[in-house]
């Protein structure tokens, strides 16, 4: 429901298991009108969420192998991509949408091992693999939370968004997740508040911060080198943001993708 699409199609000339790769499509690439076709324009794309997809174990927990087990299945289908909901490590206050280690696995779904075999077996069969990226926010027990929450001169403290208590209570932000709606939790540690536009276990990343920036490249360039073919960005329409964090009017939450999903600067981030 909250999601940017924003595709990462990666073309490298040491990858050759996508680079390779057919246009899914059996048409010309260049229509009558002049339209040059992109594979992610024009493919199938099937969404796996992988806890409910395919059990291979028992534990009642669907998994990579599962998923392993099933690609013959998916590309009778005509399936040309997969987009994957979140395989990263998680404490799943929010189904896996709250990352705790962006370079490792959820446990339940398996390991980095079982990823390669699935990332490989994919592309044998000319699929590719789009995976779901959630930079708007982390778990609040991801590092670099736990670093920014223990001291305000802590290098993480502005990875995210902090209002001090000092300064009274922060300018009121709307909450998709939170019981009273509040985006703002108190945190007695450093006696200041942090922002959260989902759970509060999911605390906003400052996307201000080029430090932050960086970050999220070195994770994307992480997943790309393996091979994958790209990112469906979860809710990225919200990472930019006003931090002088002026008043918004009274039911602005009804507009919220006004406010809150055209912020200063998103273009840039997108690009």
């Amino acid at each position: 429901m909250f999601a940017a699409f924003v595709l990462a199609a990666c073309q490298r000339e040491n990858k050759t298991t996508t680079s390779e790769m057919p246009n899914p499509s059996p048409r010309t690439d260049i229509t009558a009108n002049g339209y040059t076709r992109k594979w992610w324009k024009e493919a199938v794309v099937y969404q796996i969420y992988p806890r409910s997809f395919k059990d291979s174990d028992g534990d009642g927990i669907g998994d990579l192998k599962g998923i392993i087990s099933k690609l013959d299945y998916i590309k009778s289908l005509g399936v040309d991509v997969v987009w994957l909901n979140p395989i990263y490590s998680s404490p799943n206050d929010d189904n896996g949408y709250d990352i705790s280690d962006y370079r490792n696995i959820m446990k339940d779904f398996g390991t980095m091992g079982d990823f390669d075999i699935l990332l490989e077996e994919m592309h044998k069969r000319k699929i590719r693999l789009v995976m779901d990226l959630v930079v708007n926010h982390s778990s609040d027990e991801h590092a670099w939370f736990r670093q920014s929450r223990s001291s305000r001169t802590s290098p993480y403290r502005n990875y995210y968004h902090w209002w001090d208590a000092e300064r009274g209570k922060p300018t009121p932000r709307w909450s998709f997740f939170d019981v009273n709606s509040d985006a703002w939790k108190y945190d007695s540690v450093t006696n200041a508040y942090y922002l959260h536009y989902f759970s509060r276990k999911q605390p906003d990343l400052n996307w201000e911060n080029p430090q932050v920036r960086r970050e999220v490249y070195d994770i994307m360039k992480f997943w790309l080198d393996k091979g994958i073919d790209g990112f469906r960005m979860d809710a990225f329409q919200f990472v930019a943001k006003d931090t002088t964090w002026p008043a918004l009017p009274p039911g602005y939450e009804k507009n919220i993708i006004r406010y809150y999903g055209m912020g200063p600067h998103l273009h840039d981030y997108l690009q």
